[in-house]
């Protein structure tokens, strides 16, 4: 009762797995799985998301939520934010490498990593010995889920032994058997034309991995004890055995039976059938049988089933076999062993009180395995994991902003510069350098404060070094990603890139605490500046802005500077023009990264050179833009990955990255001096509140003993990887927001401790 009561109080599930008419065992699996919940819980909401292998092929029934085409992985991620958004209290995967796209099934992660709720998750294949790739998605698997349930013990000694899976995060839930009363067989031969006929069934997809040859070879055997002896073989050749060779196997099959003279004693059943007639099938049955030759297989549905209505089976020692027959209640005979299979197979036959108390403790062990146990089981589970979720803590009132520290740019950065990732907070060196982040790295150097002036001099030194290296005359671009060796893996950077370092230049040129270093960056942004004028891409565009907008303050007259923002200016009018509908005033068709540094751009471009038209245009998409970018709790929510490449869609939450906060920040101060409204300095502290944790998680993406950040907000958590781009965009945006505080008012409210 007490198990029940918990169950009840889960009202809304997803599923996902293959799902009928689709033909294969895992679609029998799930749809039974579907009915028992809905049998056992009438109030149960499952929604069912069906892998499909052949999108348009089958006629889906209306409890199909939604298919996902197995071999296209953003249809993952769309089924992710619809189960996401429909209330479901927990996601439940049947897992099978073979039903999954990607190496391995990796698509699945996709998916599982982009839901917040619970997961438990059915393994139908424990594999003792993974491939890599098979290895890499289990374990993320492992990582992922609440529960994993397997469907034998053995399976759960492997998760243990093999992957160093918790006992815990394990649960053991028998494969589901019908309910059907234990009836003769000689009552249900007469359906198929069986009668006065020693039934021997085999059922399943028809593939080598089957064993039928050894069941062929024992025929002549059988036969010569029991001329009435019929051995059938039920089910439709395997659909990639299909694909490849035809019927040639189950030819191989009939001619093996007539070479053996047992031709008249074989019967093919070359069909898939629904579940009630596979039962039919296996209620007219004697035995049935299992030789498999896998000695790994740890799931049989055929087995269970045969179990569930009291079959006598003779079967191979498979992992399932041995489990489930154990105690008496079946046979197990070697592999391959034909002689085995007859003796055995003869005995039952000709014993029919044997037989009778066979099935008879076949059926008393199905009992225990039916449809609606299976279902009351999964549901304690379900009940268990979403009991378990960590609940949310309300956010706690405004914070104070975090005095910029530069030790963990230092913890990244050597001799030749700042590395780009890392594995938590430690460096990761396999991916080198690149001028995106040293760019940032220099541009921080020019603003943050307190550091020691020595200190400073030396990493403004080495940025510089790096920017200063990476220019490639030759093509006139600067090269972005050096390996850790410091040799170049490109001869021109991205244009972003581009226009990046063409920014920091500007910055340095205006900002930099040294003359010496002013001079190097007004040279260097002399020498490649003009290159800036074949960029195309509007990111590339507005970063060479707010450099030229930097370079005007140091030198008003400078007039590279003044033909950068004029031309690139004029052409996000152009595009915004081209852009926008009625709903839609941004400058694309979709939303991308570092997306308010387009209306900054503008507004600083505005301010240098008096154009109203500039400001006024910048401002107004600005506003749209941080309307998107707030959540209707009123928090900052960062336009994350998922939404890049959705035209004229409306932002998803999910994967949130820190430039975004640090991007918002500065547009909005731009705003601020263009207006000096307060309403721009509270977005400017609503998207910094997002690094102290008010943001959609409650967690807060600044590490405050140290100066690290982590590298994002993802469904189930947070990116705890600290890379350069993370930690150079708070500690850029702690240099904005204290900037903003000194010349507007400071944020409000007291100070607290941030985890």
């Amino acid at each position: 009762m007490e198990q029940a009561a918990t169950a009840n109080r889960i009202d809304h599930i997803a599923l996902v797995g293959n799902y009928l008419p689709r033909k294969c065992g895992i679609a029998t699996y799930t749809t039974d799985t579907f009915k028992a919940l809905r049998d056992r819980y009438p109030d149960l909401r499952v929604d069912v998301y069906a892998m499909d292998d052949h999108p348009g092929r089958y006629a889906y029934p209306p409890e199909v939520t939604a298919a996902i085409p197995q071999h296209e992985r953003q249809a993952y991620v769309a089924a992710a934010r619809t189960i996401e958004a429909s209330g479901a209290q927990a996601l439940w995967v049947q897992h099978e490498y073979g039903i999954f796209g990607g190496a391995a099934g990796e698509y699945l992660l996709a998916l599982v990593n982009r839901v917040t709720i619970p997961l438990i998750v059915t393994l139908h294949t424990v594999l003792e010995q993974p491939s890599p790739d098979e290895r890499r998605v289990l374990e993320a698997l492992l990582r992922r889920a609440a529960k994993v349930i397997v469907m034998a013990e053995r399976g759960r000694e492997i998760l243990k032994r093999v992957y160093g899976a918790s006992p815990r995060g394990i649960a053991m839930i028998p494969h589901g058997v019908p309910d059907r009363p234990l009836i003769e067989a000689a009552t249900m031969k007469g359906r198929f034309g069986w009668d006065g006929r020693a039934v021997i069934l085999t059922f399943g997809l028809l593939a080598p991995n089957k064993g039928i040859e050894t069941m062929i070879a024992a025929m002549p055997a059988i036969v010569a004890e029991h001329p009435d002896a019929l051995y059938v073989v039920l089910g439709a050749t395997h659909p990639n055995l299909v694909a490849h060779e035809g019927e040639v196997y189950r030819d191989r099959l009939k001619g093996l039976a007539a070479e053996k003279g047992v031709a008249d004693n074989l019967r093919f059943v070359d069909a898939f059938v629904e579940n009630d007639e596979l039962l039919d099938y296996l209620q007219a049955a004697d035995i049935y049988v299992t030789p498999y030759t896998n000695p790994a297989q740890i799931t049989s549905g055929t087995l269970s089933y045969a179990v569930g209505v009291g079959k006598a089976v003779v079967s191979t020692p498979y992992v399932h076999a041995t489990e489930i027959l154990a105690d008496g209640h079946g046979v197990l005979v070697g592999f391959d062993d034909s002689e085995g299979f007859a003796r055995e197979i003869n005995a039952l036959l000709g014993s029919e009180r044997n037989r009778s108390r066979l099935s008879e403790r076949a059926y008393a062990r199905g009992r225990t395995m039916i449809w609606p146990r299976l279902a009351e089981a999964a549901m304690a589970e379900i009940a268990a994991i979403v009991a378990a979720q960590p609940r949310r803590i309300a956010g706690s009132p405004p914070l104070r902003p975090l005095t910029p520290d530069i030790s963990a740019v230092e913890r990244m950065s050597d001799s030749t510069g700042m590395l780009q990732h890392s594995i938590y907070s430690i460096p990761d060196r396999r991916h080198g350098y690149c001028i995106d982040d040293n760019a940032r790295a220099l541009m921080l150097m020019c603003r943050i404060e307190p550091v020691d002036e020595v200190v400073r001099d030396k990493w403004t030194s080495v940025y510089a070094s790096f920017v200063q290296h990476a220019w490639n005359p030759e093509v006139r671009r600067f090269r972005n990603f050096m390996n850790f060796d410091r040799s170049w893996c490109e001869d021109a950077g991205s244009e972003d890139s581009n226009g990046r370092t063409l920014w920091a230049l500007g910055v340095t040129a205006s900002e930099a605490r040294l003359q010496k270093h002013r001079d190097w960056a007004v040279v260097m942004f002399d020498r490649t500046g003009s290159m800036a004028l074949e960029l195309e891409a509007p990111r590339a565009h507005a970063f060479a802005m707010l450099g030229a907008a930097a370079m005007l303050k140091a030198h008003p007259e400078h007039a590279l500077a003044r033909t950068i923002l004029a031309q690139f200016g004029d052409e996000l009018l152009q595009l915004l023009d081209s852009a926008r509908r009625p709903e839609w005033k941004w400058f694309e068709i979709m939303l991308a990264y570092d997306n308010a540094r387009l209306p900054e751009a503008l507004i600083r471009a505005g301010l240098a050179l008096g154009r109203d038209d500039f400001v006024r245009t910048g401002l107004e998409t600005l506003e749209w833009i941080v309307e998107r970018q707030t959540s209707p709790e009123g928090r900052f929510r960062a336009v994350g990955t998922e939404s890049f490449g959705r035209p004229y869609a409306d932002p998803l939450p999910f994967d949130q990255q820190p430039l975004e906060a640090q991007a918002t920040i500065d547009a909005c101060t731009a705003a601020y001096d263009a207006t000096h409204e307060q309403r721009w300095v509270e977005e400017a502290n609503r998207a910094y509140r997002w690094y102290l944790g008010v943001n959609d998680l409650d967690l807060p993406l600044a590490t405050v003993s140290d100066g690290g950040c982590f590298d994002g907000l993802q469904p189930d958590g947070l990116n705890r990887n600290q890379g350069a781009e993370s930690i150079l965009a708070l500690q850029l945006a702690s240099c904005a927001i204290s900037a903003l505080g000194k010349q507007a008012a400071p944020v409000a409210g007291p100070a607290h401790a941030v985890a």
